[in-house]
């Protein structure tokens, strides 16, 4: 089997809800794809090939959903893993970022001893849109002295201006959607 056939095969498992969270908003929902177990295997099994060519010795997994793939994968390739949370919620002593949202700003944040200096990083979310999130989150991975190797995300809204942001990084995703 090609690559790009399992890639539109993971589509499938993705539904599209159109005006939601609000009219004019079509929502790529990951929760079909989590609740089928062939198609989050065949998701987690094209992130897996990714972070392993990476070389990485840690995944950051970016709140919430960043969660559940980063955590599995950091589990079936025996690395660590680190959460990235919304200001607050961290309960030990904490290093953030502030980013833009398109109206007004919010922060990210990490544990101060959760990468170790010169840790080679994959960054995992479920989709990318904006890339601010993400952006913040490479900045705080470098800032404790860690190297982003790799970002791997299930989704990629392709008619959202996240490269730019991102062009510093290698960033791998395993479906994009080109138009709202």
């Amino acid at each position: 089997m090609r690559a790009h056939d399992t890639l539109d095969q993971i589509k499938q498992y993705i539904r599209s809800v159109p005006d939601f969270p609000k009219q004019g908003i079509n929502f790529y929902d990951i929760t079909t794809l989590l609740q089928d177990y062939d198609g989050f295997n065949l998701a987690l099994d094209q992130m897996q090939l990714y972070v392993t060519s990476c070389n990485a010795e840690r995944i950051v997994g970016i709140e919430a959903r960043g969660f559940i793939f980063g955590a599995v994968l950091a589990d079936r390739l025996n690395l660590g893993f680190t959460v990235a949370r919304k200001p607050g919620k961290l309960p030990y002593k904490t290093v953030s970022q502030e980013y833009e949202l398109e109206y007004g700003a919010d922060r990210v944040e990490l544990h101060v001893d959760s990468v170790a200096d010169g840790e080679r990083v994959v960054i995992v979310d479920d989709l990318i849109a904006t890339g601010g999130t993400i952006q913040a989150v490479c900045k705080l991975v470098e800032k404790l002295g860690g190297k982003v190797v790799g970002i791997s995300s299930v989704i990629d809204l392709s008619f959202l201006p996240w490269r730019e942001k991102l062009a510093d990084y290698d960033v791998n995703c395993l479906v994009s959607y080109d138009s709202e």
